[in-house]
């Protein structure tokens, strides 16, 4: 895959597509307030909470949305794992966003000997269906009991008048959507963790249009297998 051929594949790429679209076909005043929610997480988010370098994730076993479980210590064996907290399935940008990484940061680990496990708080039922629509090699795990998005500090509830809009407008209800009845959202949050449960990278984007460029994630990856070329 040549380097232009990896940057039009790229999760930010897919993103910016989306937008595309959407500056294309929606009308101004949904633009506006979609932008505005975005710049207002942006806003809200406490970074000291979130999840820093150095901090020691404890153990955990999370359900797979194919029936079987993840476990951290399990993949730590075979190398440092990679976790890419999303939305939910039917989250557009998160369709893009996995799709881009599927492309350009999957094999990259592979060769590397290191684990990605994407995270969403919905129930496996309901987040087995992103995997199912795009092939995705990589395990998709449900974090519904919020054990992974709490202690890393990225989760967040909606602005009253944000949920009270969707209940109105569109009749969305967040909590049916997610399968369990909380509205908690996790930030698109890319964490990498080494083989003694130490956090060694992470970004979190509360704007959930902006993903962690995979090339970040790659040259933390080989920091940890002291493979040459970081960023290639």
């Amino acid at each position: 895959m040549t380097r232009e051929t990896i940057s039009a594949a790229s999760p930010q790429a897919l993103l910016d597509a989306l937008q595309a679209e959407r500056d294309a076909e929606w009308p101004p005043d949904r633009l506006a307030a979609h932008a505005a929610l975005r710049r207002r997480l942006g806003e809200r988010a406490d970074r000291d909470r979130i999840v820093q370098v150095g901090h020691v994730v404890p153990a955990f076993t999370l359900p797979e949305v194919d029936g079987g479980t993840v476990v951290l210590d399990r993949l730590l064996a075979g190398g440092p794992v990679v976790l890419l907290f999303f939305r939910f399935a039917d989250c557009p940008a998160c369709n893009a966003a996995l799709q881009g990484y599927q492309r350009t940061l999957v094999p990259a680990l592979r060769d590397l000997g290191a684990s990605l496990v994407a995270v969403s708080p919905q129930v496996p039922g309901k987040l087995k269906a992103i995997k199912e629509r795009h092939g995705f090699d990589f395990p998709v795990a449900s974090d519904a009991r919020y054990e992974l998005i709490d202690q890393f500090g990225i989760g967040f509830g909606p602005e009253p008048e944000a949920r009270a809009a969707a209940e109105a407008g569109t009749g969305t209800d967040l909590g049916a959507v997610l399968g369990h009845g909380r509205w908690d959202l996790p930030y698109p949050t890319a964490v990498v963790i080494d083989r003694g449960r130490v956090v060694t990278f992470a970004d979190a984007r509360p704007d959930w249009m902006v993903r962690t460029d995979p090339a970040a994630i790659i040259t933390a990856v080989r920091s940890l297998t002291g493979t040459p070329g970081a960023g290639r």
